[in-house]
């Protein structure tokens, strides 16, 4: 499949990368890294601040420059690539995409606040899978001022320092009832940074003990939050899909600059046969990759204007995903192999790819349950004939 970009879209792609390479090196990563924040604070002030990026895929209306999620793929693809160490992921991808469907004047103003670069956001939900609620970890009683929050949020994502955490809770006497609130550091809320294997993207526990919110603080409530979150869950692993993709890149380039230098028997073992056919099989699964997130990106596009994502949009993200979850385990596993005695060591890069390849593999569909999903819609639809 082939794709044209605009002159705008490959502007887009062309600043991305020049901006990446130079601000979120090997170094700046491992700084931040070896933080407890696991946030390199001048590249966020930067991509936020300084070029807009967060306003990208916000509307218009609430300031944003209201592109698609083909332009997003192109951002963050780059992004994966350098391995960025900001809240760009939890803050566009999963707490912005999910204001723009709220109809509230309160999720309008956050919006602006976000395409603006003075918010760090994050969505704290018991599953990164749009599927079932029966297991939502949060429930909220209604108070005279309010609601009173209680639970516990395993692993959310930037939520030991998000400025803005939008929790999914169940309303108590009422079994079906879901509901969406703002919530900001207050009493109450402990967020403990987890000791987690991809250190470029920090992950929290929230523990909601009572935690006291004004009823402004309600974002939805009602049937609609289950489509908003699953639209939301849906995007969060096609975004996924384009970091990875870029992540898998990144493993061959580092691959094919190596293996170019390192001599053996006298010559580059780039001239030999078997890493020449490593490298291949790398590339090919990243082109097979490449068009399937940009065809998955095209598809949701087409489906811009549709409350919930089609089955067809659906089929191709899940594709999408399961295809970049398998190319980036790949690639960096054999960036380590071509990288001999020395891949796997703090010293060369490709360790640090092989970890976000293991975290990011399992956060919003792991290859197994698309698989499955897939499986499915296709025993569905034989069964309709």
């Amino acid at each position: 499949m082939e794709f044209a970009l605009t002159q705008e879209q490959a502007m887009i792609r062309e600043a991305a990368a020049e901006v990446l390479e130079q601000h979120s090196t090997s170094a700046a990563v491992r700084r931040a890294v070896e933080q407890s924040s696991g946030c390199d604070d001048a590249l966020w002030r930067l991509v936020a601040s300084e070029l807009g990026w967060c306003a990208l895929s916000v509307p218009e209306a609430a300031g944003g420059s209201g592109l698609g999620a083909f332009e997003m793929i192109l951002l963050l693809e780059a992004m994966g690539k350098r391995l960025a160490c900001v809240p760009y992921f939890s803050t566009v991808c999963l707490a912005a995409t999910l204001l723009s469907r709220c109809s509230s004047p309160r999720a309008h103003e956050l919006l602006g606040r976000i395409a603006a670069g003075e918010l760090r956001a994050t969505l704290a939900s018991s599953r990164s899978w749009a599927g079932d609620r029966s297991d939502v970890t949060v429930t909220a009683a209604q108070t005279i001022d309010g609601y009173r929050l209680r639970g516990t949020v395993g692993q959310v994502i930037d939520g030991a320092d998000a400025g803005l955490v939008i929790v999914l809770a169940r309303l108590e006497g009422d079994a079906r009832g879901l509901a969406l609130f703002e919530l900001e550091s207050g009493a109450g809320l402990e967020r403990m940074p987890l000791v987690t294997l991809d250190g470029t993207r920090a992950l929290a526990r929230l523990e909601l003990d009572a935690v006291e919110v004004p009823h402004k603080a309600l974002l939805m409530q009602g049937e609609e939050v289950a489509s908003v979150l699953g639209r939301t869950e849906w995007f969060a692993a096609l975004a996924l899909a384009a970091e990875q993709l870029g992540g898998a890149q990144q493993c061959l380039d580092l691959t094919l600059a190596y293996v170019e230098q390192r001599v053996q028997f006298g010559r580059s073992i780039a001239s030999f046969q078997a890493v020449k056919h490593r490298c291949a099989q790398m590339l090919v699964h990243i082109e097979s990759t490449r068009s399937a997130v940009l065809g998955a990106a095209l598809a949701w596009d087409a489906d811009a204007g549709t409350a919930f994502p089609s089955l067809a949009t659906q089929l191709e993200v899940a594709t999408a995903k399961a295809s970049a979850n398998e190319t980036m385990r790949f690639c960096a596993q054999e960036a380590i192999q071509l990288h001999g005695g020395v891949g796997f060591t703090w010293e060369y890069d490709p360790q640090l790819y092989f970890k976000r390849a293991q975290a990011a593999s399992a956060l919003f569909g792991e290859t197994a349950q698309l698989r499955s999903f897939m499986a499915e819609q296709i025993v569905d639809e034989a069964t309709k004939w």
